[in-house]
């Protein structure tokens, strides 16, 4: 009886001491531990949690905490995006129908308009599609719109800026055997955005997708054709054909590559088209 009362003592004890000693261990890394001096939202917790990526198998998610901070820059300091929400609007409600067609639905999508009379769009990694407002008042139609549109999500689909990322990155001697530091991903990324063209195969290739995309949207695929044979007879070529090289080879084989059953279809109206437009633009 006495040794059993004994035993239990003991272990009670026991315990007692043990968190006793864990209080005060943790009282003690509280007090050397610096205290956090801001705070972070969760796509900044997320992307200091990948500081280095490996970019021959950068991961969805990856891709698009990268774009995020890529995204944040360029809208923060390199141009004004236009913020009437009709406009906005009208544009994703473009994109998301092509980007649910195309190669690469599951990721989320994001279609900004950007306050620039030039003739321009692009697209980072991510999702992160732009287009200028002087793209969307050259174009004759939705279906040229639309065109443009699914080329730059062609972009996103190949991964097309992530292979560029790796290439600059190993040229510049910035990717170690680890990968690829985050920030210097983000630094690279906008580099890319604003001032490297996609090589010639990339355009082809973001081409031929952006056409089947068009396609099983039920965009006319003809409108792809039709805006850059406009856009090449200009007496100065604008700010796309300048970042899009080779566009009458382009032409050529988007043209062989047009499904004839497809080449007509929706976004053909030019006239209901110029005054959407028109009152888009006058309102933004």
């Amino acid at each position: 009886m006495l040794k059993s009362l004994w035993l239990t003592c003991r272990r009670t004890c026991g315990r007692g001491i043990y968190l006793f000693l864990s209080v005060i261990v943790a009282a003690g890394i509280c007090v050397i531990s610096p205290q956090p001096t801001q705070a972070f939202s969760l796509p900044e917790l997320i992307f200091r949690g990948i500081q280095v990526i490996q970019l021959s198998n950068m991961s969805d998610r990856q891709e698009l905490t990268v774009g995020q901070q890529i995204n944040q820059q360029l809208t923060n300091s390199e141009f004004k995006l236009d913020r009437d929400r009709a406009t906005t609007a009208y544009i994703n409600r473009i994109g998301q129908r092509l980007a649910e067609q195309s190669t690469r639905p599951n990721i989320p999508y994001t279609f900004q308009v950007i306050d620039d009379n030039n003739i321009n769009a692009f697209a980072t990694m991510g999702g992160f599609v732009y287009v200028n407002k002087g793209l969307m008042a050259a174009a004759d139609n939705e279906a040229e719109l639309a065109s443009v549109i699914a080329h730059e999500i062609g972009h996103i689909s190949a991964r097309h800026s992530i292979k560029q990322m790796r290439q600059m990155a190993i040229a510049s001697g910035v990717a170690s055997a680890a990968g690829l530091d985050g920030s210097k991903a983000v630094q690279i990324g906008v580099e890319l955005a604003l001032r490297r063209p996609h090589s010639r195969q990339a355009e082809y290739e973001a081409d031929q997708l952006g056409l089947q995309t068009m396609g099983r949207s039920g965009y006319a695929q003809s409108g792809m054709v039709d805006f850059m044979k406009k856009l090449l007879n200009q007496p100065s070529p604008p700010s796309i054909l300048s970042t899009h090289p080779a566009t009458s080879d382009r032409i050529a084989a988007i043209s062989q590559a047009i499904d004839p059953n497809l080449a007509s279809g929706e976004g053909l109206n030019n006239a209901d088209y110029k005054l959407e437009i028109r009152r888009l633009l006058r309102a933004s």
